[in-house]
């Protein structure tokens, strides 16, 4: 191993180091250094180094069978370069010095960027001590704590058992569970240096019912983070009571009309609407892109004045929770409206060199071959002051919206989202059961409307894509009332 505080270009090939490869640890300081120290010396304004390893399962039980078992394992590493406003990134699954070192100077070169001088210096970038949240939070030992694929089908069959039990006309049952444990190691030229591992599981249960022409299809899923136990610990019977009772209702149930309604919005994943309308244009790539409305809207009025968000990676064991970003930067809560009025944006640090606006933790990605992007979090509306009766009583005829399906937005904030379970609001009280109930809106409209929020705030788990791949979100509310909205049905 090279020891000299500064080298010169023509060493670089003959240098040779060992960090651990089964660990990302305080081993990887002097490689990482000076390869930082190569991409500065070469012209770059920052460089950085996102490693990863990554070990997947998931499970699949159809009926009274498992039909599907996937493993997956990768192993490698990102490198971004920023000069000026521009960037590139560049991944490689070869973690060696000299695999790094090629990656590295191809990413520079896309940049017009060269290296020094064969005697030009290359002074190697001082790296803060790490920073090891696995270590510190004792993360070390939780893939080996999760459950067995004997524990996983054996769940999993248990689950579809209860639904088959639960409900009538049962066409088909599903059940499924991943667990997705991941080691990362960040390192930049600013001296960031950083490491965590990450343990996020979920399972999904679906139920499909069916008598003669009468169909419907309930589905609800849970999500945790740094949770070994987390399947073991799933009330798979609490939720086949829920679906079976939503399948009942669902059933038989009238279509919706279609028209403008008021409406009462469930919590929990209710709070998907506010994601996919206004979450995603807080974003700082909504604003590289020009495709936000709220740009140039900070300090001003966009919601409601009973309306409050936040986005955050701190609630305990939350889907979205992260104890740093994919940047290396601490999680932190971001107030983004307050009373109405814009607060934050959620910016990673490209958006901040591109945009201006201050980095707040949202850098994420779904692997190592993607760039870290502004993405939310635990995102929700804050609970408000009325309780669930002053939100129905205000409405004399209206749309109960107790559970949300899936739905598509457009780069701008307009959205349609399916209902999978709803119920017609009359004179202020919950009566019928309707289906085919379809919201179709646009962002700025929306945020407006919501007038009022109770005070039982719950959230659930999610999935987003967006430029830097898919990763796991939390959406949130109270039940909130809604003045005003399309209703797309029959």
């Amino acid at each position: 191993m090279q020891n000299s505080t500064l080298l010169l270009t023509k060493e670089l090939p003959d240098l040779t180091y060992s960090p651990l490869l089964d660990r990302f640890d305080e081993s990887w300081e002097a490689p990482l250094s000076t390869l930082l120290g190569l991409g500065r010396a070469a012209g770059a304004d920052l460089v950085e180094f996102f490693l990863e390893r990554n070990n997947f399962l998931s499970c699949l039980a159809e009926d009274d069978r498992i039909t599907g078992v996937s493993p997956r394992l990768s192993l490698g590493a990102g490198i971004r370069v920023f000069k000026g406003k521009a960037d590139c990134y560049v991944s490689t699954n070869d973690l060696s010095f000299a695999g790094l070192r090629t990656a590295l100077e191809k990413a520079l070169s896309i940049l017009g960027l060269q290296l020094p001088s064969p005697v030009g210096f290359i002074p190697p970038i001082n790296l803060e001590f790490l920073r090891d949240y696995a270590t510190k939070k004792e993360k070390e030992n939780w893939l080996s704590e999760c459950s067995s694929m004997q524990e996983m089908g054996d769940i999993l069959l248990a689950s579809n058992a209860q639904l088959l039990k639960k409900a009538n006309h049962v066409q088909s049952r599903r059940s499924s569970y991943f667990r997705d444990w991941q080691e990362v190691m960040v390192a930049a030229s600013d001296g960031t240096f950083a490491r965590d591992v990450r343990l996020t599981q979920s399972q999904i249960s679906f139920l499909l019912c069916a008598d003669g022409e009468n169909r419907c299809s309930i589905s609800k899923r849970g999500g945790n983070t740094s949770r070994p136990d987390g399947l073991r610990t799933w009330d798979y019977e609490t939720d086949a009571e829920e679906i079976a009772e939503s399948a009942g209702q669902m059933l038989y149930a009238d279509y919706v009309e279609s028209g403008r309604y008021p409406l009462v919005m469930a919590n929990q994943f209710g709070g998907v609407i506010f994601h996919e309308a206004c979450g995603h244009l807080l974003e700082t790539t909504a604003i590289e892109t020009k495709t936000t409305p709220f740009a140039e809207k900070k300090g001003e009025k966009i919601a409601h004045e009973n309306l409050t968000a936040w986005d955050e990676g701190l609630s305990d064991k939350e889907f979205g929770t992260i104890d740093m970003d994919d940047e290396g930067m601490p999680a932190q809560r971001t107030l983004l409206i307050e009373n109405g009025v814009l607060k934050n944006f959620l910016c990673d640090r490209g958006g901040e060199r591109k945009t201006g606006h201050p980095r707040t933790g949202s850098g994420r990605r779904q692997n190592y071959t993607y760039a870290a992007a502004s993405r939310m979090r635990n995102t929700y509306i804050a609970p408000g002051d009325y309780s669930i009766d002053d939100l129905f009583a205000s409405i004399d005829r209206g749309l109960y919206c107790k559970k949300m399906g899936g739905g598509s937005v457009g780069d701008t904030g307009q959205f349609n989202f399916a209902v999978q379970e709803a119920y017609l609001i009359e004179n202020g009280k919950v009566t019928k059961p309707l289906k085919g109930a379809t919201l179709i809106g646009e962002a700025t409209e929306i945020m407006n409307n919501i007038s009022m929020s109770s005070n039982d705030i719950g959230l659930a788990a999610g999935f987003c894509g967006s430029v830097s791949g898919s990763v796991y979100v939390t959406v949130g509310q109270p039940h909130i009332k809604v003045d005003g909205i399309t209703v797309g049905g029959r």
